[in-house]
């Protein structure tokens, strides 16, 4: 009898041991990471430009008697994780314009200058959803509690030079975190601040794709700036992607009409008129590069230049 109630209790001794040591703490597999699996230096193609004009938090998250909605912090966040991803991909110039009057206000007050980028794309977005909720479980000997984070996110992709809503799309994002004890014994968990940030970032890490494809489908474009004895000179460099011996598409652009259905008035598709080869490449920044090309086939009409465009496909 005593052998029993002494093996019994090694048992139940092995048990809380055993038990009580394998306290877990895990993120649910939609947390993402800021760079997962992009490598930005692999990119050799054309840039394009592109700026974050608004991220709002729409939501009731937050919003307390004191709240200002042009410092929310959750919009902030947003924006700087979108930042982080879209510079990640390698295939963007990036423009600040979220920050842009306290950009101007130091070049201003210090001096300076700064010259304004016309961006490719605009994007517009705003969490849309957002809300934190702790569950558990209590078992006879153990107790499990879990803080799961859900967010969604809404994002809309502009065509500058047209106003047209390119891409719309909206992504939903949850970050989940579990503790567990047996026997009183285990791992005790707080209040886990970095669940929003992983909730957000899994949201909008969804859509990322969507606007790189989005954008790269659509042809890079640029213009002639001088065209003359000295030579022919067109807009971008080597920040956007531009090598010597590049070969790009002219095209004569086609004529703006409105459309009825719309009301909006719109391009209508160009021909192509002539191709140009990259002899050189010039400026330091976005603001002031160039390259000087030279005419490979057909013909430009050097009076008129503001009526082509140049692309790469």
């Amino acid at each position: 009898m005593k052998l029993f109630k002494f093996l019994g209790l090694g048992l139940i001794s092995f048990a809380m041991l055993s038990c009580g040591s394998t306290a877990t703490t895990t993120v649910s597999k939609t947390e993402g990471t800021l760079n997962e699996g992009v490598n930005a230096a692999s990119y050799q193609g054309l840039k394009r430009t592109v700026a974050i004009a608004r991220f709002s938090n729409e939501t009731e998250y937050a919003k307390g008697a004191f709240y200002d909605k042009e410092n929310d912090p959750l919009g902030k966040q947003a924006v700087d994780i979108l930042s982080a991803k879209l510079a990640a991909k390698g295939k963007f110039v990036l423009l600040e314009r979220a920050d842009a009057e306290k950009i101007q206000a130091e070049i201003n007050n210090y001096g300076g200058s700064a010259q304004k980028v016309a961006a490719d794309y605009l994007i517009i977005g705003s969490i849309t959803e957002f809300g934190r909720k702790t569950t558990g479980d209590v078992g006879l000997v153990s107790r499990t509690k879990r803080q799961t984070v859900q967010a969604g996110v809404s994002l809309r992709l502009v065509d500058v030079a047209t106003g047209q809503i390119v891409y719309s799309e909206e992504g939903h994002g949850e970050a989940e975190t579990e503790s567990s004890t047996t026997l009183g014994m285990g791992g005790v968990q707080g209040y886990d601040a970095t669940l929003s940030d992983k909730a957000i970032s899994a949201a909008i890490e969804k859509l990322v794709d969507n606007i790189e494809q989005t954008c790269m489908d659509r042809p890079w474009k640029s213009y002639f700036l001088s065209y003359d004895k000295d030579g022919i000179i067109i807009a971008g460099g080597a920040k956007q992607g531009l090598k010597v011996g590049s070969v790009l598409s002219v095209y004569e652009r086609g004529k703006q009409v409105k459309n009825p259905q719309t009301g909006m008035m719109i391009e209508l598709p160009g021909k192509q008129v002539a191709k140009v080869s990259v002899l050189m490449l010039g400026g330091t920044t976005i603001t002031d590069e160039y390259a000087i090309v030279e005419l490979t086939d057909g013909s430009v009409n050097s009076a008129n230049l503001a009526s082509y465009v140049i692309q790469d496909k």
